[in-house]
């Protein structure tokens, strides 16, 4: 907890859960889940999924087919979600939890605390924490992003803790304020999919202007779905990335693509190419790569991506919005040899 340009903020808390059967844990960053509510979101556990309090934004994932889901997507340009926003994070009683022990141990400064103390519980302008207001509205407050910790446009969300009836929009002076939309794009930077380490033929070493075959096997890129809802307020978005394509880098100027723009469609059940088998050495592969150089004593670092197409829908939102499309892509080291001639 700290305090920052004048108003109280919280590294947002969320709630994950894994579609089909997996386990709701909580999430402090991107990747950093210790199973931890933090402090003045009330949390709870209600069967596999928990909850967070008066606010926490629960995240569900689903689709993906097969493979591990290794990595977010990075997206096109310099597109990022919100670094910060502001949405329902406490109850009247809660937000009383969480200030009174602060005020106690005098670590903001006197002045600061008789000011809050003024503000929340003597009426100017709350009462007693808004007690009598308890079920009928929440306290909203700032989130950070996980991941964008220390970020300067975390500092953007630096209003003072204020509330909210039910029903009611937030003040429109606030444009972070939780929206469908926000949580769409909050939802894209949950989405993990698979690694695109590809097979290669013929097997060992590739060689020099003979076709090396590249695929990717059925069902591991399927669209990737992450819904993301605020119960409180009775919205949620679902983003979905769906896979359209490989790109080729052979990682060496001295190569030619299959096709020669470099990248290879995905088929309908999710996979790429086509794979190699006994008899199609003759035969040019729909994905591949041919070198037209020996790699030497080293390797060729080829590098295949996957570009996904991202769109979202949500409460109130009429068909599919788009979002910049998302990359991954990994690299993996290709030895090249030179054919050997047989002399008789």
């Amino acid at each position: 907890m700290r305090r920052r340009r004048g108003a109280l903020v919280v590294a947002g808390a969320v709630v994950l859960t894994v579609a089909a059967g997996g386990q709701a844990y909580a999430k402090k960053g991107f990747g950093d889940d210790d199973g931890e509510t933090p402090p003045g979101t009330g949390g709870g556990r209600q069967g596999d999924t928990l909850t967070a309090g008066a606010a926490g934004i629960s995240y569900t994932r689903s689709g993906g087919g097969g493979g591990n889901k290794v990595a977010p997507l990075t997206a096109a340009g310099n597109w990022t979600p919100p670094p910060c926003y502001y949405a329902p994070k406490y109850t009247p009683q809660e937000l009383e939890d969480t200030l009174v022990p602060i005020w106690q141990a005098e670590s903001t400064g006197h002045e600061w605390d008789l000011s809050q103390k003024k503000k929340y519980e003597d009426g100017e302008p709350y009462k007693d924490f808004n007690k009598d207001k308890a079920g009928k509205g929440f306290w909203w407050a700032s989130y950070v992003t996980p991941g964008f910790e220390g970020d300067p446009g975390s500092l953007a969300c630096d209003q003072e803790i204020f509330w909210v009836d039910k029903g009611d929009p937030p003040p429109a002076n606030i444009p972070q304020a939780i929206t469908p939309e926000i949580l769409a794009q909050l939802a894209y930077g949950e989405i993990r999919v698979p690694g695109t380490e590809v097979e290669l033929a013929p097997g060992g070493e590739s060689k020099v202007n003979l076709p090396t075959w590249v695929w990717l096997e059925k069902a591991k890129f399927t669209p990737v779905s992450v819904t993301a809802r605020v119960d409180a307020l009775g919205i949620e978005a679902t983003t979905t990335a769906e896979p359209v394509s490989l790109r080729i880098e052979p990682g060496t100027a001295d190569a030619r693509t299959l096709p020669a723009s470099g990248t290879c469609p995905i088929r309908d059940d999710g996979s790429i190419g086509e794979p190699y088998a006994p008899g199609k050495a003759d035969r040019t592969p729909p994905c591949g790569v041919t070198y037209l150089r020996s790699s030497r004593e080293g390797s060729f670092p080829l590098r295949a991506t996957v570009t996904w197409k991202v769109h979202w829908t949500g409460t109130g939102v009429n068909g599919e919005q788009p979002l910049p499309e998302g990359s991954f892509g990994a690299e993996q080291d290709v030895v090249v040899r030179e054919v050997q001639s047989v002399n008789r």
